[in-house]
């Protein structure tokens, strides 16, 4: 498994650190490799440990088209599966960005950004949080005029959101 191998080479720090001080095409690269690492669930707390938290968020506002969607799929990534990356990622503040980006975000990353609202959900206190940042208008409107994918994405957001555990 080449996820483990390159985690196990320590390229993780590296790629964090680009995220941070890289060129545009850099930070596009280590979001999109960190989103790919992150598919591994031993990968998702070394990420994290690393730092790659505060600037994936970052990018969910400051970075290029391609960057936020790579951000958000890579935080998307991070929240499934583990508690304490979804307590990160909100306390850095990814969720008002992420339901701004299902307002403006193209086809791919308002997708990515409902997927990582729907895991973040998976928390009750985000899920308050997310419905105070607005995200349920918009990701009725995916449900109804998105692509496959955003429809599917942000009818599993809502769901989530709905879910009383």
């Amino acid at each position: 498994d080449n996820q483990a191998v390159i985690a196990d080479a320590a390229a993780i720090p590296p790629l964090v650190e680009l995220l941070a001080s890289g060129t545009a095409d850099a930070k596009v690269d280590a979001a999109a490799t960190l989103w790919f690492l992150a598919y591994d669930s031993d990968n998702k707390a070394a990420i994290a440990e690393a730092g790659a938290i505060p600037p994936l968020v970052a990018l969910l506002t400051s970075g290029s088209v391609r960057a936020k969607g790579k951000a958000a799929a890579a935080l998307w990534n991070l929240a499934c599966g583990s508690s304490a990356n979804k307590a990160a990622i909100a306390t850095a503040g990814a969720i008002t960005p992420l339901v701004e980006l299902l307002m403006s975000g193209t086809p791919v990353v308002k997708e990515s950004a409902a997927g990582a609202l729907q895991c973040l959900a998976a928390n009750s206190e985000n899920k308050a949080a997310i419905a105070k940042a607005g995200a349920i208008p918009p990701l009725k409107s995916l449900t109804e005029s998105g692509r496959a994918g955003e429809r599917k994405r942000a009818a599993r957001a809502l769901r989530r959101l709905g879910y009383v555990s």
